[in-house]
């Protein structure tokens, strides 16, 4: 074989390659990393079982969704917000799933404003379990406003909830992994936590402020390899959250249902956190088009991502004043499902 076929021979190769990873990414709803551990790497169902994983923020959309795919998985779990009430319906239901038995789920109310109270959960689980593996920080809230009638304090409290308070229950978890040498905390971000959008300014400062302290963690731990820190930042996910958004006023929520037949399914943001968990993955973005394209954008191509934000974002705004969702317009072409 001549070098000259052998390169045309490469170069094909290489061409047919990119092809196949542009047909991959046109139905994405993930990035590629997350999708190729969802079809060669480790099953959640393999990896996950026999642990103490503690949720916060379990008592409605995603840490709901997780708790009940967890509970399918034979672990033990530890179920954290501020309404009890909630919570011990999540544990009714889990209990109904047939797996887990009552002394297997621990319902703990916290308040993640209430830092004090943090050192005393851990405690309280660490007495109930003897460990924990995995810590999900997943409470937090959004926030539906533009920046210039926004009250200072929802900043404020935008940054104690979803920061402050994140990072204070990570700090009591973090010496009981480094005493074992190992253990996991996720933090449930937010492609917001990568990009920004108009709407949520104090919710992108606050994910940007996880992304960055969590990162700088990871490498302060680098000689403790069993000890995963990872971000897992989905798009919109059909949940509670846009309703119990903050607005201008730190007293007042948007506190009506929107349209979400156009978000991503709960579910199935869960199962690829459940995947990106089970292969210790440091990073994954969750998300339909045309987010997780604006995302690799910014990734590779700021200048055009930058172009292409300001376009979606006047639309953002447009939406968000004549009552709609602020993102609904943007699934009618690129929405996929998926079941």
């Amino acid at each position: 074989m001549s070098w000259e076929l052998l390169l045309w021979l490469l170069a094909l190769s290489a061409l047919l390659a990119l092809l196949v990873q542009l047909l991959r990414f046109v139905r994405a709803d993930g990035d590629l990393t997350l999708l190729w551990a969802e079809w060669q790497g480790r099953r959640p169902e393999w990896e996950l079982t026999d642990m103490v994983i503690w949720v916060t923020g379990a008592s409605s959309g995603i840490g709901e969704e997780l708790v009940y795919q967890l509970s399918k998985l034979g672990v033990s779990l530890v179920l954290s917000a501020r309404r009890v009430q909630e919570l011990e319906r999540v544990k009714r239901r889990c209990l109904e799933n047939g797996i887990l038995k009552e002394k297997d789920i621990f319902v703990l109310p916290l308040d993640l404003t209430d830092r004090s109270s943090h050192e005393a959960a851990t405690k309280a689980v660490l007495q109930e379990f003897g460990k924990i593996d995995i810590l999900v920080n997943n409470g937090g809230q959004s926030q539906r406003s533009l920046c210039v009638d926004t009250n200072l304090d929802v900043f404020k409290e935008l940054m104690e909830l979803n920061y402050l308070g994140t990072v204070s229950l990570t700090m009591c978890v973090l010496p009981h992994m480094i005493e074992r040498k190992q253990g996991k905390i996720v933090t449930v971000n937010s492609l917001l936590g990568i990009i920004s959008a108009p709407l949520s300014s104090g919710y992108c400062a606050s994910k940007h402020a996880l992304r960055g302290f969590f990162n700088c963690l990871r490498v302060e731990l680098a000689e403790y390899p069993g000890i995963l820190i990872s971000n897992i930042c989905p798009g919109p996910v059909q949940s509670n959250i846009v309703k119990n958004s903050l607005t201008e006023e730190v007293t007042k929520s948007v506190g009506i249902d929107t349209v979400q037949s156009h978000k991503m399914a709960t579910s199935r943001c869960v199962r690829l956190m459940l995947i990106s968990m089970a292969n210790d993955l440091k990073e994954v973005w969750i998300a339909d088009h045309p987010f997780l394209l604006v995302v690799y954008l910014w990734q590779y191509m700021p200048t055009w991502a930058w172009w292409l934000t300001n376009i979606l974002g006047k639309k953002r705004i447009e939406n968000f004043k004549n009552g709609l969702d602020a993102d609904i317009s943007y699934f009618k072409t690129w929405k996929t499902k998926h079941d």
